[in-house]
C-alpha cells in the first residue's frame, strides 16, 4: 500500500481545474442528504453545515432522513422551519418504521430526491462551505460514478481513544484508499463525506439493506457494472471521533459484520466477473480485512499450548536447526514492519510534526487487540448469518478537551458480556507471560505484555463508562432533563 501510494499518490491530488464556480449556470441539481438517528446533541451543528454550502439555492435541496425516537425529531423540525425561513432548499423526511436503517433512509429518500448527484453526510460530519464547488467537477468525466473525500477530525486530540484512531482513520484514507483509487484498483465509498452520481446509484442496484455497510456493498456493485470512482485526497470533510470505548466498538462492531456480510454476498460475483486478477485480488482482500481479529484471537489462546509443548511432546526449540529460527524471525520481523511504516507514512504525509505522534503507534496496536473480542463476534455473526439489531455510534458532540463525556446522559450504552470476555482475555495474556518465564522462553513476553493492556484496558473502559448514568446528576444534566 505504501509503494502504491508513493507511485500513483498523484493521480488523487485536486485538480484545480475542476473547481467549478456559483457564476456558472449550468450547475446541476443536487440533493444534499442527512441520515440521522437519534443524533441529538450534534444534529445542529449537522443542519448548519449543510446549509452553509455554497451552491446555488434554487439547485440544492437538503434531505434530512430522520429515524430518531426521542426529542431528535422536535429539534430536527424545529431547525428545518428556522432555516426554510431563510430561503433554503430544506426537507424533514421522518420515519417511525425503520426498514433497512440507513440504507432504508437514503432508499426514501432517493425516492422524494430532485438532484441528478445525492452528496452524503452522516451526522458527525461537518463539510466545509466550498466543498460541492471542489468535488463536482469532477464529474465530467461520464464514467465516474462516485466521488469521496478524505476523512478528517474535530477532536483528534481529546483522548488517547481519539488520538489513537485518529492513527487508524488517516492510514486508510491518505494510504490506503488512495493506493486502491491511484493505481485503479476497486475503492469504496466511505458512507459519508462524498457524493454519487444518481444513475450510478439505480444502475448498481440501488441501496440494499442485507448488509451492514451499505455504502461497500453498493460500491463494489457499481464497479461490477463498470463505473468509475474518484478519490480526492486534498479535499478534506472533518468529523468526530468515538471518545467512548462503548461507542467505538459499537463502530467497529458494524463495519466489521458489514464488511464480512458483503464478502459472504460479492465475493463469488466478484471471483465470476471479467475483472483483472490484480483487481480481484485486491478486492476480495479488502472485502475480508477483518478477518485479522478471529485470527488474534486464535493466535493469542494458542500461545500457552505452544509454550507448554516441549514438557507435552519433548518438543524442543534448541533442537531446531538455527537457520529456520533465523529464516522464521526475518519473516515475522518484516511482517510486523509494514503496519509500522503504514501508519507512519500516513502521518508523516499529513503532519510537519508527525515524528512526535509516532509515540501514539503502540496504543492503536494495543487498542486494536482489546477489541478483537467484539469484532470476532460480529465476524462470526457475518459468516453464520445471525441477525443482530442495528448498533449506532452515538455521537456526543465531543469538540475539545475541556468537553465532558459525562454530561452527555442521553445515549450511555449499557455494559455488554463481551467485556468480561475481554478481561478474560487479559487475565489469560498475564498467564502466558507467566509461562513464559517459567519454561525459559522470553520471545513473546513483550507481545502478551501489550495484548494484556489492550483487553484490560478495552474491558475498563466498557464497564465504567455503562456506569457513568448511575452516578449524581450534574447541573448541565439536570437542565438537559428538564428540556427534554
Amino acid at each position: 500500500m505504501v509503494f502504491l501510494y508513493s507511485r500513483y499518490k498523484q493521480n488523487c491530488a485536486e485538480d484545480e481545474t475542476k473547481l467549478l464556480s456559483l457564476k456558472d449556470k449550468n450547475l446541476p441539481t443536487v440533493t444534499v442528504q442527512l441520515p440521522i438517528f437519534n443524533e441529538f446533541y450534534v444534529v445542529d451543528r449537522l443542519i448548519e453545515s449543510a446549509c452553509n454550502l455554497e451552491y446555488p439555492a434554487k439547485k440544492l435541496q437538503i434531505q434530512v432522513l430522520d429515524d430518531s425516537t426521542d426529542e431528535t425529531v422536535e429539534k430536527v423540525a424545529t431547525l428545518v422551519a428556522q432555516y426554510k425561513k431563510k430561503g433554503i432548499w430544506i426537507e424533514h423526511v421522518h420515519r417511525t418504521n425503520r426498514k433497512g436503517h440507513k440504507a432504508g433512509a437514503l432508499d426514501e429518500g432517493m425516492a422524494k430526491a430532485k438532484g441528478d448527484y445525492i452528496a452524503i453526510f452522516d451526522a458527525d460530519f461537518t463539510p466545509d462551505s466550498d466543498f460541492l464547488l471542489r468535488t463536482m467537477g469532477y464529474f465530467e468525466d461520464e464514467s465516474i460514478g462516485m466521488v469521496q473525500t478524505r476523512w478528517g477530525h474535530i477532536n483528534e486530540t481529546y483522548n488517547i481513544l481519539t488520538k489513537a484512531q485518529s492513527f487508524g482513520i488517516d492510514g486508510h484514507f491518505m494510504i490506503e484508499q488512495v493506493a486502491r483509487n491511484g493505481a485503479s484498483l476497486w475503492m469504496n465509498f466511505n458512507g459519508t463525506a462524498g457524493i454519487w452520481k444518481r444513475a450510478c446509484i439505480e444502475d448498481a442496484g440501488g441501496w440494499e439493506h442485507d448488509t451492514l455497510t451499505e455504502d461497500f456493498d453498493l460500491s463494489y456493485r457499481a464497479e461490477l457494472k463498470g463505473w468509475k470512482f474518484r478519490y480526492i485526497k486534498d479535499v478534506v470533510c472533518k468529523a468526530e471521533i468515538p471518545a467512548t470505548m462503548n461507542a467505538y466498538k459499537a463502530q467497529q462492531f458494524r463495519w466489521c459484520k458489514g464488511s464480512i456480510q458483503t464478502a459472504v454476498k460479492l465475493i463469488p460475483r466478484i471471483w465470476k466477473s471479467n475483472e483483472s486478477w490484480k483487481i480481484k485480488g485486491e478486492a476480495i482482500t479488502h472485502l475480508i480485512n477483518y478477518s485479522v481479529h478471529p485470527l488474534m484471537i486464535i493466535n493469542i489462546l494458542l500461545t500457552a499450548p505452544l509454550l507448554l509443548m516441549e514438557f507435552w511432546a519433548g518438543f524442543k526449540m534448541d533442537d531446531l536447526p538455527m537457520e529456520i529460527l533465523f529464516g522464521s524471525a526475518a519473516v515475522l520481523s518484516i511482517g510486523s514492519m509494514g503496519p509500522v511504516i503504514f501508519y507512519a507514512y500516513s502521518q508523516r504525509e499529513i503532519h510537519k510534526n508527525w515524528k512526535s505522534k509516532l509515540v501514539y503507534l503502540p496504543i492503536l496496536v494495543m487498542i486494536g487487540t482489546g477489541i478483537a473480542v467484539m469484532n470476532t463476534y460480529a465476524w462470526m455473526e457475518a459468516v453464520f448469518g445471525i441477525q443482530s439489531g442495528f448498533k449506532r455510534t452515538p455521537k456526543l458532540r465531543i469538540e475539545k478537551e475541556g468537553d465532558s463525556l459525562q454530561d452527555k446522559i442521553k445515549y450511555v450504552v449499557p455494559v455488554d458480556y463481551r467485556a468480561f470476555l475481554e478481561f478474560f482475555m487479559g487475565a489469560y495474556c498475564v498467564f502466558c507471560i507467566y509461562l513464559s518465564f517459567m519454561v525459559g522462553k522470553p520471545y513473546m513476553i513483550g507481545f502478551m505484555v501489550l495484548y494484556s493492556i489492550g483487553f484490560f484496558y478495552v474491558s475498563y473502559l466498557s464497564v465504567a463508562e455503562s456506569f457513568w448514568k448511575f452516578k449524581p446528576a450534574t447541573k448541565a444534566e439536570k437542565e438537559l432533563r428538564a428540556v427534554a
